[in-house]
């Protein structure tokens, strides 16, 4: 492992995947520090999608290591690492359409008291509190949101936009310690993107670690301290947004004007 236990949240330490003979991430070593928002950003096909899906579990490295808050993570399936604060969201806002807004909220936190069969023969008095406490969460967030009026829409009749937002909202359900965003800018106005990023900036300012891929080069100078520039599979270089403008590496890897 490198880097400071106590500050680094996330070590990636020479992380892997293959395809056949295709080297989709290659060597790939970083760190995350607690309450940072930290950037992942590259052309199209440096890997960097794969390596959030390597790092969140969805799919299985072929070499290399994962530690997650101080543990070695790297066997964990998706749902192991999001019970231990690790939570990945997807380019494509997924949302469950024929339940309302605050449905979809409520579904993501695990292991709820009235799920369970010892909860179900216990009755309401078992769960009741835990399910007050919970909606009063999930209205909170639809507030932040702004999205209050939303709550007992049906899913399906959201936008594009809205369906991002429960999406992140969603995740936020779970109490993560590092949230993986895929390029949550994708497809939002550029209002809509403004208020995202002044949410995603509050967040890390209340503690959450936040990993993003984005391709809007301006908002990942805004948001991100680190931002760190993957190319055919590898890291190319790690720095702020500004130093890295004045890379000729970067710059013959990746036009950034």
């Amino acid at each position: 492992m490198s880097g400071d236990a106590g500050t680094v949240i996330l070590d990636v330490d020479r992380l892997e995947k293959h395809y056949g003979g295709v080297h989709a991430v290659d060597g790939v070593s970083f760190t995350v520090e607690r309450g940072s928002i930290t950037g992942l950003i590259g052309p199209n096909g440096a890997g960097k999608s794969t390596a959030l899906a390597v790092i969140g579990g969805y799919v299985s490295p072929t070499a290399g290591r994962i530690h997650f808050d101080g543990a070695d993570i790297t066997g964990y399936p998706m749902h192991a690492r999001a019970r231990v604060g690790l939570v990945r969201t997807f380019q494509m806002a997924r949302v469950f359409g024929n339940l309302t807004t605050i449905e979809n909220l409520l579904v993501a936190v695990p292991r709820q008291r009235g799920e369970s069969a010892a909860g179900i023969l216990a009755g309401k008095w078992f769960w009741r509190g835990e399910e007050r406490q919970l909606v009063e969460r999930a209205r909170a967030l639809l507030d932040t949101f702004g999205m209050s009026t939303k709550a007992d829409d049906p899913a399906r009749t959201l936008s594009g936009g809205q369906k991002r937002a429960v999406e992140i909202m969603r995740a936020l359900m779970m109490k993560p310690k590092l949230l993986l965003l895929d390029e949550p800018m994708a497809g939002l106005s550029p209002s809509l993107s403004r208020q995202l990023e002044d949410m995603l900036i509050r967040l890390a300012g209340d503690g959450l670690s936040l990993l993003l891929v984005e391709h809007e080069l301006d908002t990942v100078d805004r948001l991100c301290g680190k931002v760190v520039v993957m190319a055919q599979g590898r890291v190319l270089s790690e720095g702020r947004m500004a130093e890295l403008r004045l890379s000729r590496e970067v710059q013959d890897a990746y036009v950034i004007g």
